[in-house]
């Protein structure tokens, strides 16, 4: 039997979310001080997360923190995010979840403002899940805000806060990240498709042919092209 696998450095994690900070608000999904982000600490039943009140586009490893996954501090000269209770609630949820994005995104705020779920206009939505559900609105922070949002993450990769902002969850922080940016490109399209009319949603059948044509062709996946056989 193989040993155990060591625990990451949490050093190293912090680098991590430091530098997705900065790229999310390079892309201009965070603003200012406005979202947080996370990530566990492989092997260990910690989490680094981004300070209270951090200058994102400016993030370091100084501005993270240490926590437990029952929300003890355990480094870091900050306060930690003031939506702890939602990145450790997801984590509970999810064992399979290795981070968590949460942003103030400008088209998945405005879709939040307005609609109940984002619909499927696009296949690339279904690799969130499908439809993309709005979680009630509750004061940011609160154990309120945190249950609404769980619940709408069940069975997706991200979902909306209402009048407020997007999470969004993957296996590590990459995934979370671009589940980010691919929900901020969805919400934008639908907005620029409700300025030129009624979008069109896709069916229930479309959206399952697109999963089995998915799977026949291993897609989203490099595949070496085959080799024709010289005679």
């Amino acid at each position: 039997m193989s040993a155990p696998a060591e625990p990451a450095d949490p050093a190293a994690v912090a680098d991590a979310v430091a530098a997705a900070a900065r790229r999310l608000a390079a892309e201009g999904l965070l603003v200012g001080t406005a979202g947080n982000l996370s990530a566990r600490v492989p092997g260990a039943e910690q989490v680094v997360v981004t300070g209270s009140g951090v200058a994102l586009a400016a993030c370091t490893a100084a501005d993270t923190v240490l926590v437990g996954l029952d929300g003890t501090v355990l480094a870091g000269t900050l306060a930690p995010t003031s939506e702890l209770d939602l990145h450790l609630g997801v984590y509970a949820d999810r064992p399979e979840a290795g981070a968590v994005v949460h942003t103030h995104a400008p088209f998945s705020t405005a879709v939040a403002c307005v609609l109940d779920e984002l619909p499927v206009l696009h296949y690339q939505q279904l690799l969130l899940g499908g439809a993309i559900r709005v979680a009630p609105y509750a004061t940011f922070g609160t154990p309120e805000l945190a249950d609404h949002v769980r619940a709408a993450l069940a069975g997706r990769q991200a979902a909306l806060m209402g009048n407020h902002g997007s999470v969004a969850v993957g296996a590590d922080l990459e995934a979370a990240a671009e589940n980010a940016v691919l929900l901020e490109w969805l919400a934008a399209l639908h907005h620029r498709a409700s300025a030129l009319g009624t979008p069109r949603v896709l069916t229930e059948q479309e959206q399952t042919d697109v999963v089995l044509a998915a799977l026949a062709r291993s897609y989203g996946t490099p595949t070496p092209r085959l080799q024709e056989e010289t005679p």
